[in-house]
C-alpha cells in the first residue's frame, strides 16, 4: 500500500469510512437504548472535526427494515447537525448524475441542489437490514435521500444482470471512481458472479488514471457452498474493497494475493451479538487518496459499551470439578462468579482512561459443560449483577460440543472424535431450515407441488419484510402455473398421470434456477400488490363504517333484523345472512332512492373472489378445465362479484358499465341467493383480513 506525504494539499481526497451502524438496536432497553445513537454522533463529529470531503458507509445505516420514529428522528436530527453548514465541499462529480441515482425523484448530490446547504455529503449502500422491500421498493436511505441528508447509491433493480456504473469525483488532480453494491442475496449474487451476470463499467477516458474503490455488504466469510461471496470474484482493477456485513473489526487494508487489491472492513459500531469478532475493538477509518495512493488512518471509537468474553471448559480442570461430586455444581458457579469478576475489574479498568465510554459494560462468559456437567440456574446468577452489567440475562451461555463418530462404528477411536464449533449453528437461516425440515419430514407432508427453495425463500419474506401474503400467493402463482402446464399437456384426467406430471413439471422447475427466481419474484410483485389493495380496501371500510353509522343515528335501520352492536366479527356472519336472507334486506335503501331489494343486495361492489381456486386441488382444477355448460350462469356470478364492502356510490373501482351489468345479473340471480354462492365455493363468513401462515401451510398441503 502506498503511502502520501502531503495529506491535506488541495489533491488530497478525505474520505471518512464505516460500516454497520445499526440505528435503533434494542432502542427500547433501559440500559443500552441510546447506545447507537450516541455513537452516531460521534463518528459525524470525527467527520466534523478532521474536515473530510464526505463520508462512505457500507450499509446497515438502521437495524430495522422499517425503523421506528424515535430511530428515524435521532437521525435526521444527527445528519442535520453535522452535515448542513457554510463549509464548501472541494470535490465535483463527472458522472451522469441521472444513472447513478436513477431510481430517486432527485437524481442529483444533495451538495449540488440550490435548496440544500450540505458541507459533508454522505454516500451510503444499502445493507440486508435496511433493503429496499415492499410494493414501491423503497428502504429508510430513501427517506434520508428524499431529505437530502444522504446519497443513496448502488441500488440494483434487475436480478438477472447488474451493471455498476461508477460515481465520478475529482479533486484537484485526484480522481475516484466510486463503485457501490447494496446487499443482494448471497447464494443469488454468488449465482450472478459465476454466470458472469455482474459488470463492473470503467471510465472510457483514462481509465488507468482512476482510483477505484468499491463498496459492499455481503457475507465475506464462508457460511455455506454458495452463500459468501469470495473475494477471487471481484475485477483485479479495483483498488480497494470497503467490505460491509461482517461486523469484527479488520479495518487495516489487508491485500489479496491472487487480485491484487486490498480489502479494508472496519466492522460493525455497535455490539449486537454477543460473539467472538465483536470483542475487537470498535475502529472507523480515515482514508486519504491522492492520485493512486492510499493511507488508511485508524480512529477508535470511544463512546462504545466494553465488551468482555470469556470461554471456560470444565472438562479442563479436572482437580477442580468431578461431575460425581454432589456439590460440583455450587463449585461451578463459584468459579463462574470469580471469572465474572476478574472481567469486571477489567473493564472498569478500561474505563478509567475513557470517561466517554457506558459505565456498565458488556459481560459474557460461555461454559462448555460437556462431560456429565450439569447447569445452574441462570436466571438466579444474574440476579447478583443486574446493577454493574448491561447484559445481566445473557452473562451466562451454557453448551455442550457435539460429537460426530467415525463412519466405521466397529472400530471407534475416541481420540479422533470431532466437536463442532458452537458458532457454526448459528448461522442458519430461515431458508436452511425450510430445507431441513422439508428434506427429514415424512413422505405424507413432503412438498409435491412447491420446491423447498421457493418455498424458503417466501418464508423469508413473510418472517423479514412482513410480506404477510408472501406464501399464499407463491402456492397460488405455482398452483395456477401447474394447471396451464397440465393443460397444454391436454394429460388423462387420470389421478396416477396427473401426480406424474406434475412430478416431472416439478423437478424440471428445480433444475431451472433462474425461472425459480423469476417465480418468487412475481408472487412478491403479487403479494406487494395485494398489500396495496388491502390498504385501499382498508380506507372505503372505514369511510363505509362512517357512512353506516350515520345513517343508522338518523333511523334508517334494518326492518326485521336486530341492530348489530359492534362492526367486528358480526360482520362476517351478516355477510352470511345476507345472501341467505334476502327478504330481510329489501327494505333498507341506505339513502339509494329507488334501488329495489335485489340491487341492494348486490349493491356493495366485491373484489373478484379467488377462494375457489385457493382451495381447489390439482385433481379438481383438472377436472375444471373441461367445459360444464350447466354452471355457466352460476360460474358468471361468482365471478362478477367484486369485494370492497363499500356501500358508498362515489367509491368505486370498476367502471359503471360493468357495474349496471352486475346489478342486473345479480337481480336475476338473486332467488338463488346462498344455494348458487355455495355451490361455488364462495364463503362469506369467513373474515380473511390477516394472514394467517399456519392456514397457509394447510391449503398448500391440500393443492398437492
Amino acid at each position: 500500500m502506498s503511502t502520501i506525504n502531503s495529506q491535506d494539499d488541495e489533491d488530497t481526497f478525505k474520505i471518512l469510512i464505516a460500516t454497520d451502524i445499526h440505528l435503533g438496536y434494542l432502542e427500547k432497553d433501559p440500559v443500552r437504548g441510546n447506545d447507537t445513537f450516541v455513537t452516531f454522533n460521534e463518528i459525524l463529529d470525527h467527520a466534523q472535526k478532521n474536515e473530510v470531503d464526505f463520508v462512505l458507509l457500507g450499509g446497515d445505516l438502521f437495524h430495522e427494515n422499517k425503523p421506528s420514529r424515535k430511530t428515524v428522528h435521532s437521525c435526521l436530527e444527527s445528519l442535520r447537525k453535522y452535515c448542513m453548514g457554510d463549509r464548501p465541499v472541494q470535490f465535483e462529480i463527472l458522472s451522469d448524475q441521472a444513472v447513478n441515482f436513477h431510481y430517486s425523484k432527485f437524481p442529483w448530490v444533495n451538495y449540488q441542489d440550490r435548496n440544500l446547504n450540505i458541507s459533508i455529503p454522505i454516500f451510503s449502500i444499502h445493507g440486508n437490514h435496511d433493503d429496499p422491500t415492499g410494493a414501491d421498493a423503497l428502504c429508510a436511505l430513501d427517506i434520508l435521500s428524499c431529505a437530502g441528508l444522504l446519497n443513496h447509491f448502488g441500488r440494483s433493480n434487475s436480478v438477472e444482470k447488474i451493471d455498476i456504473s461508477p460515481i465520478l469525483l475529482r479533486k484537484g488532480r485526484t480522481k475516484i471512481a466510486l463503485y457501490g453494491l447494496g446487499a443482494i442475496p448471497d447464494e443469488r449474487l454468488y449465482r450472478m458472479f459465476v454466470n458472469k451476470q455482474v459488470t463492473m463499467l470503467r471510465p472510457k477516458e483514462d481509465e488507468d488514471s482512476w482510483f477505484n474503490l468499491f463498496v459492499i455488504h455481503q457475507n465475506r466469510s464462508k457460511h455455506g457452498a454458495t452463500n459468501y461471496i469470495p473475494e477471487q470474484f471481484l475485477d483485479d482493477f479495483i483498488n480497494l474493497v470497503v467490505w460491509g456485513h461482517e461486523h469484527e473489526c479488520k479495518i487495516a487494508p489487508f491485500q489479496n494475493e491472487q487480485q491484487h487489491f486490498y480489502v479494508s472492513q472496519p466492522g460493525s459500531s455497535v455490539v449486537t451479538s454477543l460473539s467472538p469478532g465483536e470483542a475487537v475493538k470498535k475502529h472507523i477509518g480515515l482514508l486519504h487518496v491522492k492520485g493512486k495512493k492510499m493511507k488508511m488512518h485508524k480512529i477508535a471509537l470511544e463512546t462504545v459499551r466494553t465488551f468482555h468474553m470469556e470461554d471456560i471448559v470444565l472438562a479442563d480442570h479436572p482437580d477442580l470439578f468431578n461431575p460425581d461430586n454432589p456439590k460440583v455444581t455450587q463449585a461451578i458457579q463459584a468459579f463462574c462468579m470469580e471469572k465474572v469478576e476478574l472481567m469486571l475489574d477489567n473493564a472498569e479498568r478500561e474505563r478509567l482512561g475513557n470517561p466517554r465510554q457506558p459505565e456498565k459494560p458488556l459481560i459474557r462468559l460461555r461454559v462448555d459443560y460437556t462431560g456429565g456437567f450439569e447447569p445452574f440456574s441462570v436466571h438466579r446468577f444474574s440476579q447478583k449483577y443486574m446493577d454493574r452489567v448491561a447484559n445481566p440475562k445473557d452473562i451466562i451461555h451454557f453448551f455442550r460440543h457435539r460429537e460426530q463418530k467415525e463412519k466405521n462404528d466397529s472400530d471407534l477411536n475416541f481420540g479422533k472424535l470431532v466437536s463442532r464449533p458452537a458458532s457454526e449453528g448459528m448461522t442458519l437461516r430461515v431458508e436452511d431450515l425450510v430445507k431441513q425440515y422439508f428434506q427429514t419430514a415424512e413422505k405424507k407432508v413432503q412438498l409435491s407441488l412447491l420446491t423447498e427453495r421457493g418455498m424458503g425463500e417466501a418464508v423469508q419474506e413473510f418472517v423479514d419484510k412482513e410480506e404477510k401474503d408472501a406464501i399464499e400467493e407463491l402456492v397460488k402463482f405455482q398452483l395456477e402455473k401447474t394447471q396451464r402446464f397440465l393443460k397444454e399437456r391436454r394429460t388423462d384426467a387420470e389421478e396416477e398421470k396427473i401426480d406424474e406430471e406434475v412430478r416431472k413439471f416439478r423437478e424440471s422447475r428445480k433444475k431451472n434456477t433462474e425461472e425459480e427466481d423469476e417465480e418468487v419474484r412475481e408472487a412478491m410483485t403479487r403479494a406487494r400488490a395485494h398489500r396495496s389493495e388491502d390498504a385501499i380496501l382498508v380506507a372505503a371500510s372505514s369511510d363505509e363504517e362512517l357512512m353506516d353509522t350515520g345513517m343508522k343515528g338518523t333511523g334508517d335501520s334494518d326492518d326485521g333484523l336486530p341492530a348489530a352492536p359492534s362492526r367486528g366479527r358480526a360482520r362476517g356472519r351478516a355477510r352470511g345472512v345476507r345472501g341467505q336472507n334476502s327478504t330481510a334486506r329489501g327494505s333498507s335503501r341506505r339513502g339509494r332512492g329507488s334501488i329495489t331489494q335485489e340491487s341492494a343486495t348486490s349493491s356493495r361492489t366485491y373484489k373478484p373472489v379467488s377462494v375457489p381456486a385457493k382451495n381447489m386441488s390439482i385433481m379438481d382444477a383438472f377436472k375444471s378445465l373441461k367445459p360444464e355448460p350447466t354452471l355457466n350462469s352460476s360460474k358468471s356470478y361468482s365471478e362478477d362479484i367484486i369485494y370492497d364492502d363499500s356501500d358508498l356510490e362515489d367509491i368505486s373501482i370498476v367502471p359503471t358499465s360493468k357495474v349496471n351489468q352486475r346489478l342486473s345479473a345479480t337481480s336475476s340471480l338473486s332467488k338463488r341467493g346462498s344455494q348458487s354462492q355455495t355451490s361455488r365455493g364462495v364463503d362469506f363468513e369467513s373474515d380473511e383480513d390477516e394472514f394467517d401462515p399456519f392456514k397457509s401451510t394447510a391449503t398448500s398441503r391440500r393443492t398437492k
